[in-house]
């Protein structure tokens, strides 16, 4: 049992449950009685909240989105930001930040199914490296005003993202960065394909 009273073994096991929590999923259970792992693209996320919970209750739709985001942003960071007040080093920080992402898009709750990782992504990297997520945001947000699909501006969003870290932070570790980037693209690969064959819905006010 001395594996378990590691504090960086305990930190690692207390990300994995804590940004596992599908809290998109029991947001719409609990608030919209839906579930929304069987409708729209079946993802935990607040967009797919939005989408399924539109449908019977714009108002609440908005709302859950919107607790969906901030939880699921949240989740990621509440344990990393412990970590750095206990003075934490950083091997264990960029760690944290790739076992939330991993959590969230493979949670221990849902036999290791989950959301795309975006969100939860978004967090621990806004904590990591807070310019270059800056610039991320201001991307995927001009391009979710102009392209109006919720997948390719947050992809485009990553893709500004990882560029700008290399030109920026050259001395950081840039591991931990492409792994997050990786995951997120390969939870996306439904909405590449649909993005291809040109089915990817676009996200309406």
């Amino acid at each position: 049992m001395d594996f378990l009273s590691n504090i960086n073994v305990q930190f690692y096991i207390a990300t994995y449950l804590i940004a596992g929590i599908p809290f998109g999923l029991l947001l719409a259970k609990f608030f919209a009685k839906v579930d929304i792992k069987e409708s729209g693209s079946k993802s935990i996320g607040a967009t797919n909240v939005l989408r399924v919970v539109k449908e019977s209750d714009p108002v609440l739709a908005k709302k859950l989105g919107i607790a969906t985001l901030a939880l699921d942003v949240l989740k990621g960071v509440v344990v990393l930001l412990v970590a750095m007040a206990m003075g934490m080093d950083d091997s264990l920080l960029w760690t944290i930040s790739v076992l939330a992402v991993l959590a969230h898009c493979f949670s221990p709750y849902l036999w290791f199914e989950g959301g795309k990782g975006v969100a939860t992504g978004m967090g621990v990297l806004m904590v990591m490296l807070p310019i270059e997520t800056l610039i991320a945001l201001v991307v995927w947000a001009i391009s979710a005003k102009t392209i109006k699909i919720s997948s390719l501006s947050s992809l485009i969003g990553l893709v500004a993202l990882v560029t700008s870290s290399f030109y920026l932070n050259p001395a950081i570790p840039h591991a931990p960065v492409v792994i997050i980037a990786f995951v997120i693209f390969y939870k996306h690969i439904p909405n590449i394909v649909r993005l291809i064959k040109g089915e990817e819905s676009k996200v309406t006010a």
